[in-house]
């Protein structure tokens, strides 16, 4: 199916166009692979302008040619061009995912092929995590945020001209008020929505609508695009400076984004002048990137998250441009025998367009539905991969009952009801460690029939008066795990259906500062909340005079007080890292195994020195009754994260549902009514045994 006639002449090649192609593909290939580019992602902002640019001068002389739009050639165009690539990538992508994906990453990787298909894959990452989070690399087809954004832009720019096509006049402002209206809400909603304004369509349309209106203006001017040299040297070095300078993270896009618009604005005005900018552009290998742009951006993302999550990283430079030259060579191929073929092909009519792809997005559909319901297929992996998968998924819990309280002396803090319905009678305060052993917390308290509540935030030592200052959280959830103890402590007088407290908490991580194995990279700093930040006070010493303030406080007000012994910690074990090793055991390239499930007792006396002989002390004079889960997990001096072939750990230190459920019965002394703390003993679990 043909065009309608246009009065006006096609536009013809432009080779500067091709070699802008290769500057944002290349800029964004090299920073996914980790090459020091600050702002290589901004390659996806001056596609952005191409796209409008190049579209809205097709619709524009359309319309100027026959006072319409044709939206069905239109579309038919856009699937020969965008459709057969996108199909064969996601195909492969998924055979090879199937190979190497755990089933929960299998699973949502059939959620984001759906999405992708339907152009929605920009709103479902919004509603997930963030473009620059670590979690992005276990996402093969995340790069199809723009991929979305762009179909969007394609379902809006034709209907916004098919309605206003009477008045050419209300056509132009309506395109001016929506491009300004568009980079209003950019620049406004960025500081305080960075994950909306960078994956939603309203919030980056002005970007595309830069490429329309100066397609528009150019061709109303009549313009030959060959502008002045000083302006492409101007371009250029806004474009570059954007993909070197430009950091990732919350101010983008925002005013940032406004440099490599206004960079690649200025090079198309002035790209077909005879200056050394676009002698550059045009230069053969500039060329053949930008031709090959679409299927390489198509082919990369795979190619890096794949590699990286198989190989568990790359071992230095020379492999990462291994697999890039794997990306360009998929590319050209994709390019030479799919993309080419296709929108070259004289013979495919437009019903054959929208038949074949129909069917494959039918096709897709369906296999992403597949996934989704069937888990992700666990059954691709043997027995010994298949504890660790489980684990993997195995550590949410029902919060179901949570509110926020709006009543004193909790209002404001989330605070979650567990056991039968009624005044609490035990409160359990925790960190994520709590959170982990919810579930048979939970189950304790309906054993005994005591009802109960958990104050759990994460990261935070369930300790009065310290703050804490830790790497891996933000300056304001710091302050409010000083600002909630601080509230809990002025709590617990007017809490007076409450009578026995429990404490839970990572008692090693604050005693040393740090995690350990493969979190050593978590580091915590903690000090008193009444005197200034003291660097030759020990942290373990804090940590015990905090321990024994804060049972000191809760006995006073007449409280029973039980402490959970911290699980044995099991440095170098991670179920999700356990598993991908397990289950990619002979494949080729697959990363050696790191991972351990066991470690002796021995091992970890150094560390637990600093942060049980406090409560031990505090066990030992009867003010505190110990709960220890350790030979729950521990047998002939060695700890494992496995018991009778079930996962016992997420990662290296919190344990999982099934473990937390087996380790009930360990605090039915808790919930048992009317509890009084046995003097100079430890509650010890048996549970090994059941």
């Amino acid at each position: 199916m043909s065009s309608p006639p246009s009065s006006a002449p096609p536009m013809p090649y432009r080779g500067d166009i091709d070699g802008l192609r290769a500057i944002a593909v290349l800029s964004v290939v090299l920073y996914h692979f980790g090459l020091p580019l600050k702002g290589g992602f901004t390659g996806v902002d001056v596609f952005f302008v191409i796209s409008g640019f190049l579209i809205g001068g097709i619709l524009w002389r359309e319309y100027d040619g026959t006072g319409r739009v044709a939206l069905l050639p239109f579309y038919i165009r856009r699937f020969k061009r965008l459709a057969p690539a996108f199909f064969v990538m996601v195909a492969v992508t998924a055979a090879f995912a199937w190979m190497i994906l755990l089933p929960f990453e299998y699973r949502e990787f059939g959620k984001t092929a759906i999405a992708a298909t339907v152009y929605a894959s920009n709103i479902l990452f919004y509603r997930q995590t963030g473009y620059f989070d670590v979690a992005a690399q276990d996402k093969p087809l995340l790069h199809t945020w723009s991929l979305a954004v762009e179909e969007q832009f394609y379902i809006f720019l034709p209907l916004v001209f098919l309605f206003l096509a009477r008045s050419r006049r209300a056509l132009l402002l309506v395109l001016i008020a929506c491009w300004i209206a568009s980079l209003a809400a950019c620049i406004w909603a960025t500081p305080g929505y960075p994950s909306a304004t960078f994956y939603l369509f309203p919030f980056r349309a002005w970007e595309m609508l830069t490429g329309v209106l100066l397609a528009i203006w150019g061709y109303e001017r009549r313009l030959l695009w060959r502008g002045h040299a000083a302006l492409s040297l101007m371009g250029l070095v806004l474009v570059l400076a954007g993909i070197a300078l430009i950091p990732s993270g919350p101010a983008f896009p925002g005013v940032l984004a406004l440099v490599p618009v206004l960079g690649t604005a200025l090079l198309l005005t002035s790209g077909t002048g005879a200056n050394v900018v676009n002698r550059g552009l045009t230069l053969p290998v500039m060329r053949f990137f930008g031709q090959i742009s679409y299927s390489l951006y198509l082919w990369h993302w795979p190619v890096f998250t794949l590699s990286v999550y198989l190989r568990d990283g790359h071992a230095n430079l020379f492999e990462s441009l291994l697999w890039m030259a794997l990306s360009v060579g998929l590319a050209y191929v994709s390019w030479a025998y799919v993309e080419q073929p296709v929108r070259r092909a004289r013979n495919l009519s437009g019903p054959v367009v929208i038949l074949g792809t129909a069917l494959a997005s039918m096709a897709t559909l369906a296999f992403g539905a597949l996934l989704f319901l069937k888990d992700g297929l666990p059954e691709r992996f043997g027995l010994a991969a298949r504890p660790h998968i489980a684990a993997t998924g195995d550590f949410l819990q029902d919060w179901s009952r949570c509110y926020i309280a709006e009543d004193l002396p909790l209002d404001g803090l989330s605070v979650c009801p567990i056991g039968p319905e009624g005044p609490p009678q035990v409160l359990v305060w925790g960190d994520s460690h709590l959170r982990a052993f919810k579930e048979g917390i939970d189950q304790a308290a309906h054993a005994a029939g005591t009802p109960g509540i958990i104050l759990w935030r994460a990261g935070c030592p369930p300790l009065f008066d310290i703050r804490k200052t830790e790497n891996s959280a933000t300056p304001a959830q710091n302050t409010a795990c000083a600002q909630a103890n601080l509230q809990i402590e002025q709590s617990m007088a007017r809490l007076s259906s409450v009578d026995t407290v429990l404490l839970v908490g990572r008692w090693t991580y604050y005693a040393t500062g740090q995690g350990v194995g493969l979190d050593k990279h978590n580091t915590i700093t903690v000090h008193r909340t009444d005197v200034p930040a003291q660097t030759d006070v020990p942290q373990a010493r804090v940590i015990a005079d905090a321990a024994a303030h804060t049972v000191s406080q809760l006995t006073q007000a007449g409280l029973t007080v039980f402490a959970l012994r911290q699980p044995p910690e099991v440095p170098l074990y991670d179920s999700r890292r356990a598993a991908r090793e397990t289950a990619h055991a002979g494949l080729p390239l697959a990363a050696r195994a790191t991972t351990q499930t066991t470690v002796e007792t021995a091992a970890l006396t150094p560390r637990l020195a600093m942060a049980e002989t406090p409560w031990e002390q505090l066990a030992k004079t009867g003010q505190v009754t110990l709960l220890d889960p350790w030979p729950a997990f521990c047998q002939n001096g060695l700890c494992s994260a496995l018991h009778d072939g079930v996962g016992q750990y997420f990662d290296n230190n919190h344990v999982t549902n099934a473990a937390a459920r087996r380790l009930s019965p360990l605090f039915a002394s808790v919930f048992a009514s009317g509890a009084l703390a046995p003097e100079h003993e430890t509650a010890r679990s048996d549970i090994d045994s059941e």
